[in-house]
């Protein structure tokens, strides 16, 4: 697989372990809660091996890529119960395939809205609830 020396998402190192914290490792990437939890279950999935773009990716890693975002996005559902997902895959800054899968619930933060990559009003989380929620997920995977 291909590796970025440069890409956190890669090397797993400091910057990505303060935004995010590992669930599990699916098929053929890695599932993450963000600390960052103003959106309630806010999770990244990110590709194992570096590429870009969808495009990128054989039609079988496509298929598996695709098997693990519905995977965790139903897992999140189920962990969370929104109102409704969204999904992201912005790439402008990190060229590295992962997309967010960010809950959304009826009359609260931005509902009816694009969610906000960065929230002006964050929601931090204690080290208790951050262990329940990614158990909460991972038992729904």
């Amino acid at each position: 697989m291909n590796y970025d020396h440069s890409c956190f998402h890669c090397t797993k190192d400091q910057r990505l372990q303060a935004l995010m914290l590992k669930i599990a490792e699916l098929r053929i990437s890695t599932l993450y809660l963000f600390r960052e939890q103003t959106y309630r279950g806010r999770c990244l999935l990110s590709f194992n091996g570096h590429k870009g773009e969808l495009y990128e990716l054989s039609n079988e890693e496509q298929t598996l890529y695709m098997h693990d975002l519905a995977q965790a996005a139903h897992a999140v559902q189920k962990a969370c119960n929104p109102d409704n997902i969204n999904y992201g895959a912005y790439s402008d800054k990190l060229p590295h395939l992962h997309f967010h899968i960010v809950p959304k619930y009826k009359n609260e933060y931005s509902w009816g809205s694009t969610f906000d990559m960065s929230p002006d009003n964050k929601a931090w989380l204690s080290d208790g609830e951050y262990d329940q929620l990614i158990k909460s997920i991972k038992d729904n995977l």
